[in-house]
């Protein structure tokens, strides 16, 4: 007799460059996905010669290639969700614009990734405008740093002082202004004891969250809360939940990150599987 066949988990598309660190990138959101029970499905846009320092090169794709892999996938598999990273070039980012309007009823997590954690541009200003024109119209939740958020707004006729606080929730309502539905703004890079992360929508702030701050700095950490907001949405949780059981994973991955080079930390996203194994190791030693 057969056994019956197990459920798919849900299908998530992450659309991102590569990181052979395993840091970040695709590599970091597949990692993510699979962690958090869903089917990791992959679309590669760019090419960086990186490691946990820093990104030193980066190539994107040709553009068609990028459209051929996302549109044969998407062909055969259903997905339950987009995640997009870096798209190293206009073109890539209106290859992925134009595929992923085909699909406006999956929800779309858009990850402006402008910047390494070192500083190395990963974005210009013309691909910043396409984000602006092609892709943030059709995202569902943007995930933004603070320094991420001013570089989307600055050129966009959004007037800012440089003497005066910044006005985050403006920021993210003139972001919101552009078609996206949430603009998820992450704290990492604030000066206060703990990040807060605010959850914005047309009606203003959705939800607020405070996380105590870690020491050191990690190399991947907005990769995984993207995908695993990506995650969480795909195995159906509305968008607060789907917003904070992603940040709980994320801080507990970086709780337990480590380091692997002479650069930043990379998150635990196996932080779960590697907690049972010392327990079921601990309770070997009892029996014995």
């Amino acid at each position: 007799m057969y056994s019956q066949v197990p459920q798919a988990p849900p299908a998530v598309l992450a659309i991102a460059a590569s990181d052979p660190s395993g840091g970040a990138g695709i590599q970091a959101d597949l990692l993510t996905l699979a962690s958090m029970g869903c089917h990791p499905l992959s679309v590669l846009t760019a090419i960086t010669v990186q490691n946990t320092s820093g990104v030193e090169e980066l190539l994107p794709l040709d553009a068609d290639w990028v459209a051929d892999q996302a549109r044969c996938i998407l062909e055969d598999v259903p997905v339950a969700a987009f995640k997009v990273g870096v798209l190293g070039s206009v073109d890539v980012a209106s290859a992925v614009a134009e595929v992923i309007a085909d699909y406006p009823d999956v929800p779309l997590i858009l990850d402006p990734v402008l910047a390494s954690g070192r500083g190395d541009e990963l974005a210009g200003e013309d691909l910043i405008e396409a984000l602006r024109e092609m892709l943030i119209p059709q995202t569902t939740i943007l995930t933004p740093n603070t320094m991420e958020l001013r570089r989307l707004i600055e050129d966009d006729g959004f007037e800012l002082d440089e003497d005066a606080p910044v006005d985050q929730a403006a920021m993210a309502s003139h972001l919101i202004g552009m078609g996206c539905e949430y603009v998820l703004v992450t704290g990492t890079h604030a000066a206060s004891a703990d990040v807060i992360n605010v959850l914005y929508h047309s009606e203003g702030e959705f939800r607020r969250d405070a996380w105590p701050r870690l020491p050191g700095s990690y190399h991947g950490s907005g990769c995984t809360l993207a995908s695993a907001v990506a995650a969480m949405l795909a195995r159906g949780l509305d968008i607060g939940d789907a917003v904070r059981e992603a940040q709980e994973y994320t801080w507990q991955t970086l709780k337990s990150g480590y380091r692997i080079g002479m650069g930043q930390r990379l998150p635990d996203r196996l932080f779960w599987a590697r907690d049972a194994a010392d327990e079921a190791d601990a309770g070997g030693e009892d029996s014995a």
